[in-house]
């Protein structure tokens, strides 16, 4: 016998689990998949399962292998509806009617057309139980890049700000330290979440920075980086050229080709157009959805920042904010919480020592 706090407790533990791999199973989302007994009303978990790194297999095959004999009759709780489409292996809906269960809870119903509800009527069709929107709040959070490339054909942005005290993001010319260690290992925590971060030109000749994940065991988890630079003027001896053999670096450009020095560093560029000359945002986002690219974290400075946001091209916004008064000669955030736009909310607030991080998702 189950109910909607159990319902409750297990896809939590599914979404969980899911996260395990967010980031790790190239174009394929992260799904979580737990198969539940119900014996003498006390639940008990026969097989889970999580996308494996790389995209397969799926997690509805690795929890019914797990389970064996064990998924007839049982419950299980997948954080996307199963697929409905062939490949090199039968659909996961399939494989759910052959073990046996006898009812699936779901999170969301996967916007993928070849799926897209097709997998729940296989299941129905089977006699088998369905119930989707369990968790599909949390669930919308953590598939939000697959989500986004699927319905809006580009990536889940996230835009991180750092900003002092009094809501500003440093002076120019300037090296300032705005937040504490703490927050920047949560940053970078957050690089190794998503599949590239941007930034502008402007940042690079300012800061030079690396925009790697340099937390112990998460090095190989850092993202692609981009650069928006028109006129693909980016130093050869910026540290972002220097490890372009180790990290992909993209030159985002109007010119057909790098110069000499960048291409010998094996940066790469990616072709964009311009509109109202400059760089087209929403084409960009469209091309790197079509390269298989999910989430995008924009680290840039002021302009960028409020670039994206003009372009309504923003799903989250993680503002770190430090105890730090920087004065008049500082440079204005775009955004402080007490002054954002009514379609995001506050949905996460941490303290991390002196500073705070605030999480606003698109209303």
């Amino acid at each position: 016998m189950t109910n909607l706090k159990t319902d409750q407790r297990f896809m939590d533990a599914c979404l969980r689990l899911a996260r395990r791999h967010r980031g790790l199973t190239a174009s394929n989302p992260s799904v979580g998949t737990l198969l539940v007994q119900f014996e003498d009303e006390i639940p008990k978990v026969v097989g889970k399962g999580i996308t494996a790194k790389g995209g397969r297999p799926h997690a509805e095959r690795i929890a019914i292998d797990q389970a064996g004999d064990k998924a007839k009759g049982a419950t299980a709780y997948v954080s996307l509806e199963p697929c409905a489409h062939h490949g090199a292996t039968s659909p996961c809906a399939q494989a759910l009617i052959d073990a046996g269960v006898a009812r699936v809870v779901t999170a969301w119903t996967d916007p993928d057309t070849r799926v897209d509800g097709k997998g729940h009527a296989m299941l129905k069709a089977a006699g088998i139980t369905v119930e989707t929107g369990q968790g599909a709040e949390q669930s919308g959070h953590d598939l939000g890049g697959y989500l986004n490339r699927k319905l809006k054909n580009r990536p889940y942005v996230t835009l991180k700000l750092a900003i002092s005290a009094d809501g500003k993001l440093g002076i120019a010319g300037q090296e300032i330290l705005i937040t504490s260690s703490i927050a920047k290992s949560l940053v970078h925590r957050m690089r190794a979440e998503n599949d590239a971060i941007l930034v502008g030109k402007g940042t690079v000749e300012a800061d030079d920075p690396e925009l790697t994940c340099r937390l112990d065991g998460l090095q190989n988890r850092s993202p692609q980086r981009f650069v928006l630079d028109s006129d693909a003027k980016l130093s050869a001896r910026s540290k972002l050229a220097l490890g372009a053999r180790d990290v992909p670096t993209h030159v985002i450009s109007m010119k057909s080709e790098l110069p000499k020095d960048l291409i010998e560093q094996d940066v790469r560029l990616f072709a964009a157009e311009a509109h109202d000359g400059k760089l087209a945002l929403p084409e960009i986002l469209e091309d790197m959805a079509a390269s298989s690219i999910s989430s995008l974290m924009v680290e840039g400075g002021a302009e960028v920042a409020k670039s994206f946001l003009e372009a309504d091209l923003v799903d989250k916004i993680a503002l770190l904010t430090g105890p730090t008064t920087i004065g008049e000669k500082g440079i204005p955030s775009p955004v402080v919480a007490t002054d954002l736009a009514t379609s995001f909310t506050l949905e996460r607030q941490m303290v991390l020592g002196d500073d705070t991080l605030q999480i606003f998702y698109r209303v």
